[in-house]
C-alpha cells in the first residue's frame, strides 16, 4: 500500500506498523502465514472511491479472488474512514470484524492506540486489552516473538 499510494494521486501515507506474521484465519487448514500491518493514510478520496483504488492495487499487484479466505498476494482492507459509519453491500465501515481480531488490532493499537472506534465508543487499546483476555484463556496468537522485521503472533 505504501509503495502504490506513493503513484496514487490523492493518498499519503502518515503511519505504518511493524509487520505481523500470523496464522491464517479461516480458509483452507494448508495455506500459509500471512503478514498483516495497518497503515494510517490522509486522503480527500471518498470511502467508496478508496475502496475501489485499494481493489485496483490488489489487482495491480496479482490478486486473484478465487476461494474465500484463502491465500492471497495482498489484500488491502478499509478498516475505519474517521469517525464515519458506512454500510452498503459493498463497503461497511468500521470493518464488522476487526474488533474480534488480533491480527487487526495488534497493528492498529501500534499506530493509534486512543483513536475511539465509533460504533463500540472504546479505544483501540482497549479493545485490544480485551481480546488479550481471551488470549489467556487459549487464544493462539497471544504470544510473540520477534523475528528480523517481523513479529510474529501465535
Amino acid at each position: 500500500m505504501v509503495a502504490c499510494s506513493k503513484t496514487t494521486r490523492g493518498i499519503s501515507v502518515t503511519k505504518v506498523s511493524s509487520l505481523y506474521e500470523t496464522d491464517p484465519v479461516g480458509g483452507p487448514a494448508d495455506q500459509p502465514a500471512f503478514i498483516n500491518a495497518v497503515a494510517q493514510i490522509e486522503t480527500a478520496l471518498s470511502a467508496p472511491r478508496l475502496l475501489a483504488v485499494c481493489q485496483k492495487i490488489e489487482e495491480t499487484l496479482g490478486r486473484k479472488r478465487t476461494l474465500h479466505w484463502g491465500p492471497r498476494t495482498i489484500d488491502l482492507d478499509l478498516l475505519i474512514y474517521g469517525d464515519e459509519v458506512h454500510s452498503s453491500a459493498a463497503l461497511t465501515i468500521p470493518h464488522p470484524l476487526m474488533h474480534e481480531r488480533r491480527f487487526v488490532m495488534e497493528p492498529f493499537v501500534e499506530i493509534a492506540p486512543d483513536f475511539v472506534h465509533p460504533m463500540l465508543n472504546r479505544t483501540a487499546r482497549q479493545i485490544l486489552d480485551t481480546l488479550g483476555q481471551a488470549a489467556d484463556d487459549g487464544d493462539q496468537n497471544s504470544l510473540r516473538e520477534r523475528e528480523g522485521n517481523v513479529t510474529k503472533s501465535r
